[in-house]
This record gives structure tokens, C-alpha cells and sequence, in this order.
């Protein structure tokens, strides 16, 4: 675990993760082992849609009383869907601590759904939808989730489809958060000048009266992957294009071979290969880079590009041309040395805020039963070879093995 963390489990199940800080501000985060991979075919959108009535009504709250509730003494509240968990979030002043415990207890646990309210909602993630779909930068990565998981609830727009949140109903939302929003399907991260027993204390009052659950529900595995290439005529300017491919799961042994390959081709840095030696020395796009998403058990890897459409089989050729430039041709020392630093210090900056640090162990908590110390991650980074690095851009650059899915007014074809 780590002397950094300390860590309780309630007689429910409830995990809780805390780590002291100097800070007046406490920060929490209430997260569930659940988002839209959950759902089934024909929830889809659900988990979201659950996430945005969190916050209609409780068994003593109205809506109002809600947002208000911390807003009154200047405080923080939030929440979002990923594919695998939900997560409510709560700061303030170390003074209102309880409040806002209480506040996230209520609303995680004690929904109610109205229904006119249910109605609204579904007029609202509809228009939210529609917006990501004018977005063309945002809704080539919900195809290429699409295409790289296809059948699958992973490949599914966290949003859903407007026909979905049509069919669904206060019986339907009600049914899926009482089967997954359970006590022994979260965790409470907390971080903050305050004491474990304080927090202790707090959270036994607020789940005194929730009742015992176990929580059985296994995840659909993945299929096998076919590569696709799917090119969508639109009416924008420029051309949108995800290129990818299946990757490592967060717990696989490659999974940080493939964080430190994948920084040195088109990571968050500026001196990544694809900005120095395609934005910058040819001025071809604005937007290039790649990314990595780690999911417990899967995961998917690609390259985000946007450019002119006469421009994009230039761009291509050249991304391609890095690709197989770390495929066949492995890192000098002092390459890897500098990788090698710069991932550690965009990790250790990362986990900086004690809100971040506490949440992302929290979740590796719920979801594997222990938690990596951030010692442990740099040292394994220091252990990486030039042999580690260029076997998974072998397995995961290959381009016969990448999807690629174009937004593009241009009626041509991808190459």
C-alpha cells in the first residue's frame, strides 16, 4: 500500500483512501466501479445519464438545495462518467469537511429520480450529444472507440444515442443505479489538513443506515480485433483522422513500455517526434498527437491528426515514416535516459495535487485490491530497456494492424 495512503474498509464494503496534507482545502471524491461499460445493449447512455440525475433530488434534497449546498461557502462540486467508473467530487475549506461528506453520501446513495426531472435530463444529454457531433474533433474518437471495440460496451458513446435516453424511464434509471451503485462498488478518496479518524468517523455516520451489499456483476471480455478503414464524407474544411490499434490493459507488464513509446512519438511534451518533425519543421497541422488509454483489462492506442485535405496524404506518409522509425531502430542510451526522466516528471508533476494522487490510487484500489507506490512506477520506468521499448512499437505501430477513421469533406479515399 504505502506509508502515504492510509486506508479503511467499512463493514458495507465502502473502501477509503486518505492521505494528510497541509492544505486547508479538503478534496473528495466519491467513485463507483461503473460507467458505460456496464451497460447493456440496451442501456446505453445509461451510466451517464444516472450521473447527471445524481443530482435532481435526494430523499431531503431538492435540486436547488444541491448545487447550492456547497456553493454557499465557496466550494466545488462535480461529477463525470468514464468507460469504467463514475466519480462525484467535492473541495472545500477544511472547516466544511462534513458538509460536504455528507453532501456526497446523500447524493451517491439516497437518489430519488423524479420523474419530470428524468424528463428534463434527457433533453438536455440529447442536446450534448448533438453538440459533440458538430464537433468533428470529438466525434472521430467516438467512431474509432467504435471501430477498435466493435460489439462491445467499450466502444459505445459514454453520451449514448438519442433513441436510448428516449426509452429510458424513472423504473429503467432507478433498476440500474440500485444494481450498481452500491457501497461495495466504490471508494471514498479524501485528501486534506484532516485527520484519518476524522474521515473515518464521518463516513460510518453517513453510511450508518446503507445496508450491507456484495457486488457480483463481471465485465463483458473483448473480442478479437479486425482493423477498419472508414473514411465519412463531411461538411467541414479540414480533415479529421484517428489512427490506432488494440493495446495493453493498466496491469500488463508492457503497459509502461508502451506510456514511454508512445511520449516520444506524439505524447503531451513539445519535443515529441511527430510536433518537431512534422508541425514544426513542415507546418502542416495544428493539431498532432498520439495517446495511450489504459483500461483494466484492455486498452487502445492511436494518433489524432487534423489537417487540410490536400495535405493529408502527405501528413500520413510522414506519420507512418516515425512510426517506422521506432520500429526499426532502437533507442540510443541517451535517448532513452531522457525519455526515461521526462515520463517520470510528467508523472510525479501529475501527481502533485494531492486530490489527483489520492484519487488515482483509489481507483487502482477498487479495481485490483492494491495500489503500485509511485516508487515503485519510476523504478520499473528506470528498468526499461531500448529492447522493451522496441518490441512494443513492433507489436502496437504496425501499421497493417492500425484502424484508421477519416472526417473529411474530401472525397478521397485513404491510401
Amino acid at each position: 500500500m504505502g506509508t502515504e495512503f492510509q486506508q479503511h474498509i467499512f463493514p458495507n464494503g465502502m473502501k477509503l483512501l486518505h492521505k494528510k496534507t497541509h492544505s486547508p482545502v479538503v478534496h473528495q471524491a466519491l467513485i463507483f466501479k461503473v460507467g458505460s461499460r456496464d451497460e447493456s445493449s440496451e442501456q446505453q447512455g445509461m451510466a451517464h445519464f444516472v450521473e447527471h440525475c445524481l443530482f435532481k433530488g435526494t430523499q431531503k434534497r431538492k435540486t436547488f438545495h444541491i448545487l447550492s449546498r456547497l456553493d454557499d461557502v465557496g466550494g466545488d462540486l462535480n461529477a463525470y462518467t468514464g468507460k469504467e467508473e463514475t466519480t462525484l467530487y467535492a473541495a472545500v475549506l477544511r472547516t466544511d469537511f462534513k458538509r460536504a461528506a455528507e453532501l456526497l453520501g446523500d447524493i451517491g446513495f439516497q437518489s430519488i429520480f423524479p420523474e419530470k426531472e428524468i424528463a428534463k435530463e434527457v433533453d438536455v444529454i440529447t442536446d450534448e450529444i448533438k453538440a459533440y457531433k458538430d464537433s468533428p474533433s470529438d466525434h472521430v474518437f467516438d467512431l474509432f472507440d467504435e471501430y477498435i471495440f466493435p460489439n462491445h460496451p467499450l466502444g459505445n458513446n459514454i453520451l449514448g444515442t438519442e433513441a436510448h435516453l428516449r426509452s429510458f424511464n424513472r423504473q429503467s434509471t432507478l433498476a440500474f443505479y440500485k444494481n450498481n451503485y452500491l457501497p461495495s462498488n466504490a471508494v471514498i478518496a479524501t485528501s486534506g489538513a484532516i485527520s484519518f479518524e476524522r474521515v473515518v468517523r464521518t463516513w460510518e455516520e453517513i453510511l450508518s443506515d446503507l445496508e450491507s451489499s456484495v457486488f457480483l456483476k463481471e465485465r463483458q471480455k473483448v473480442e478479437l480485433y479486425t482493423p477498419q478503414k472508414v473514411h465519412i464524407t463531411t461538411p467541414h474544411i479540414q480533415s479529421h483522422l484517428v489512427l490506432g490499434n488494440r493495446a495493453y490493459g493498466i496491469r500488463e507488464d508492457k503497459m509502461l513500455a508502451l506510456l514511454l513509446a508512445n511520449n516520444i512519438l506524439g505524447g503531451p511534451g513539445m519535443n515529441t517526434r511527430l510536433n518537431l518533425r512534422i508541425r514544426e519543421k513542415f507546418g502542416l497541422t495544428y493539431h498532432l498527437e498520439s495517446f495511450y488509454t489504459p483500461y483494466t483489462d484492455t486498452g487502445s492506442w492511436g494518433i489524432y491528426l487534423s489537417t487540410d485535405p490536400a495535405q493529408l496524404d502527405l501528413v500520413l506518409s510522414k506519420v507512418y515514416k516515425e512510426m517506422k522509425d521506432l520500429r526499426d531502430n532502437a533507442l540510443g542510451s541517451i535517448q532513452l535516459s531522457k525519455a526515461k526522466k521526462q515520463l517520470q516528471g510528467q508523472i510525479a508533476i501529475g501527481q502533485d495535487s494531492p486530490g489527483s494522487a489520492v484519487s488515482g490510487a483509489a481507483r487502482m484500489w477498487l479495481n485490483f485490491d492494491e495500489i503500485e507506490p509511485l516508487e515503485q512506477t519510476m523504478s520499473r520506468i528506470s528498468e526499461l530497456t531500448s529492447s522493451d521499448i522496441l518490441e512494443v512499437c513492433n507489436e502496437i505501430f504496425e501499421q497493417k494492424d492500425l484502424s484508421e477513421i477519416l472526417l473529411s469533406g474530401d472525397s478521397s479515399e485513404i491510401n
